[in-house]
């Protein structure tokens, strides 16, 4: 079981580590026995939800829904579960089957500008509050989310261009 790294980066938000470690009292220095965000959320259940709810709003979404060119988003829900479950501690099925994220590059393909990032965020916003998780954890995961949403804009566009 993965523990915080030896000199590990803590991220913003106290007793969370980004190799996605807590204890069971949600903090890495308080005594317990340390679990990853994985299994203090409920594991694969709770981020199959996640990914659920998001796509069901992504399948709607005007600006989202034309940057997967398949039909069924399926497949693009199981990638995106066995990513995140993998990056908060669980299962590497990810990896495994797909080798490494390279997250930029997959997404290379695809114009990813402020307006692409903030709907793809409101969509996961929203799924983030339905899982009612514990504010820390939650706090730690949505930091997650937001940066990675913020690293994956490819397209930078000058405000004044469109006035």
């Amino acid at each position: 079981m993965a523990t915080a790294p030896a000199g590990g980066r803590r991220s913003s938000r106290r007793g969370t580590w980004q190799d996605g470690t807590v204890n069971s009292a949600g903090e890495s220095q308080r005594p317990g026995t340390p679990i990853t965000l994985f299994e203090a959320v409920g594991g694969e259940p709770t981020f199959r939800k996640l990914v659920d709810e998001f796509y069901a709003g992504v399948a709607t979404d005007p600006l989202l829904r034309p940057m997967y060119p398949e039909e069924d988003l399926g497949p693009a829900a199981d990638r995106l579960a066995l990513f995140l479950m993998q990056y908060w501690g669980g299962p590497h099925t990810y990896s495994e089957q797909r080798g490494h994220p390279r997250l930029r590059m997959r997404h290379a393909g695809f114009r990813i500008g402020a307006a692409e990032r903030d709907a793809w965020l409101h969509h996961m916003r929203r799924s983030v509050d339905r899982l009612d998780l514990p504010p820390e954890i939650a706090a730690a995961f949505w930091d997650y989310l937001e940066r990675a949403a913020y690293f994956m804009v490819n397209v930078m566009e000058d405000p004044a261009a469109g006035a």
